[in-house]
């Protein structure tokens, strides 16, 4: 009898945590950070950062890997550590912040990996909108998971040609996020 009632009860649960609904939580802009890097004249990697203003993640109850991701990050806000680079780069050659204020990612695929998962998805930047592959690890528990996704993007596929520079920029552009959820209900 009291192994039906243990089955039973365990069966419950499990049939209660697969008919949950999933939960979308909001990416937190204060602690979540996008990053790039790109070869410069042929010597050194200028790194800067543009924030994630916004995102949600949904997650099915209990796991820690996404069913779907969206972000929308502010280019007028970029940082390189150089005032005058940073404006260039804001400015129609680059990023033409006037004609194109966010960039845009939202999911499209989503694969368990050993160590996390895969992520595709659409990533629209400077008007354009091209597919994009990520790889993500997950650290923490599945109420406050934190996750670090890499990738390298194509600038000119982006429409980022610049005359003069061009040829002493690099061309691809290595991406790094670090997402932390906001708490839940927010």
């Amino acid at each position: 009898m009291r192994a039906i009632l243990l089955t039973l009860l365990t069966a419950g649960t499990v049939a209660l945590i697969a008919a949950a609904p999933p939960v979308s939580r909001a990416i937190d802009p204060a602690h979540s950070t996008a990053t790039f890097s790109v070869q410069h004249i042929f010597v050194s990697n200028v790194v800067g950062s543009v924030p994630i203003v916004d995102g949600r993640v949904t997650l099915a109850p209990g796991t820690r890997v996404p069913t779907s991701v969206t972000a929308t990050l502010d280019p007028s806000r970029i940082a390189t550590g150089d005032r005058d680079r940073d404006t260039a780069l804001r400015g129609g050659d680059w990023f033409d912040v006037a004609r194109y204020p966010h960039w845009t990612f939202a999911s499209t695929a989503i694969s368990r990996t050993a160590t996390g998962f895969t992520m595709d998805g659409m990533l629209t930047i400077h008007g354009e909108s091209r597919p994009e592959h990520l790889e993500v690890s997950v650290e923490g528990n599945a109420e406050h998971p934190i996750y670090h996704a890499t990738g390298k993007i194509d600038r000119h596929a982006f429409g980022m040609h610049v005359v003069r520079l061009d040829p002493v920029i690099g061309n691809p552009v290595t991406i790094a996020l670090d997402i932390v959820l906001a708490p839940p209900g927010t």
